[in-house]
């Protein structure tokens, strides 16, 4: 299904690097931490050990005195992190809703390059469904939902695919600007404004210099590799270290675009923006999804960004809470039929 987005920002606000940029800003990841010590939030972090050792770090919130109407687990974009402003801003959001969150980092996301010796990459998807059924373990009696954002977005509508194969009761995954076409992605990044490239590349280095510090009996690699282009230090990435026999392999292995989400046992929202400088809206219209499940697209709001105003409050963090506090009462009212005697 696709349905109209109530969602038009002020004219000034209507370029979608202002939109994309705005969005990161420090500024707008310090109101998002103000708004969950507003809520009197506790926050714990959490270490989520799944198979081959594997550990992921997470942080999970909840208002004190209260019953949780359920649980959200957010994921974050590539080289964001749990602390990301969207995540933040989402967090609180959702908590405001009665839910409890979990902000899952990936491997080598946040602070966490010393947990696991070997690279992130995008296909990496089983150790995020395992960190999911922990976390819904750790967390049980309450429906789960999923969201994220950009990567992350691409990584929750995979989850919602891989759930009833692994046990996780999953009633609702939302995704915004989700990447679902990897090798279109990198297309516009080479072709567009080269300060996405620009801004993408150095966050990664910066990350693979990291890793090099704490394994460099594992990864020797020199500056020549850390001066690569995206395309470049991707291909060298998938030659390295996965098993797949190049970029293409690579792509596909984390593609989500066209019929592979027609499969869908959970069903998903998709909110994309038409004007997204990083992920091409032109491959939202050809995703086959199931009629349970809802593509939106809104005419601006860049990169992630949805952004309404001076307050920096983004129509995105309220499209989720609404999507799945939606997703949760259906869910709740159809056990409610189910249980009702006869």
């Amino acid at each position: 299904m696709t349905g109209p987005v109530d969602y038009r920002p002020p004219r000034w606000l209507r370029n979608p690097h202002l939109q994309s940029l705005l969005g990161s800003t420090t500024l707008r990841r310090a109101a998002g931490r103000r708004a969950l010590r507003r809520l009197g939030a506790v926050t714990t972090e959490h270490l989520v050990e799944v198979e081959d050792g594997v550990r992921l770090q997470g942080f999970h919130s909840a208002v004190p005195g209260t019953t949780p109407r359920g649980l959200v687990l957010l994921l974050h974009g590539w080289e964001g992190s749990a602390e990301s402003s969207y995540m933040s801003h989402t967090a609180a959001t959702l908590l405001k809703r009665g839910f409890e969150v979990f902000r899952l980092n990936f491997r080598d996301h946040g602070d966490t390059h010393h947990l696991n010796p070997d690279l992130f990459h995008s296909c990496r998807l089983a150790e995020v469904v395992q960190a999911a059924a922990e976390v819904s373990r750790r967390f049980p009696a309450r429906p789960m939902a999923a969201a994220g954002y950009s990567l992350g977005g691409n990584f929750a509508l995979r989850l919602a695919l891989a759930a009833p194969g692994a046990g996780i009761e999953l009633v609702h995954a939302a995704a915004v600007c989700p990447a679902i076409d990897p090798a279109a992605v990198l297309r516009t990044l080479e072709g567009g404004p080269r300060f996405y490239h620009w801004y993408f590349m150095k966050k990664w280095r910066r990350s693979l210099q990291r890793k090099r510090e704490l394994f460099p009996e594992l990864h020797d690699f020199g500056d020549d590799v850390l001066a690569m282009d995206m395309r470049a230090l991707t291909g060298w990435m998938v030659r390295r270290h996965t098993e797949l026999a190049g970029i293409d392999d690579y792509f596909e292995g984390y593609s989500v675009s066209g019929g592979r989400l027609a499969a869908l046992q959970v069903p998903v929202s998709v909110l994309a923006a038409a004007d997204d400088p990083v992920i091409p809206v032109d491959g939202f219209p050809g995703l086959d999804l199931p009629t349970h499940s809802r593509l939106e697209i809104a005419e601006f709001g860049g990169h992630c960004g949805f952004l309404e105003g001076l307050h920096l409050g983004s129509y995105g963090e309220r499209w989720v809470a609404d999507r799945l506090q939606a997703a949760v009462e259906g869910a709740g009212a159809a056990t409610m039929d189910v249980s009702a005697p006869a």
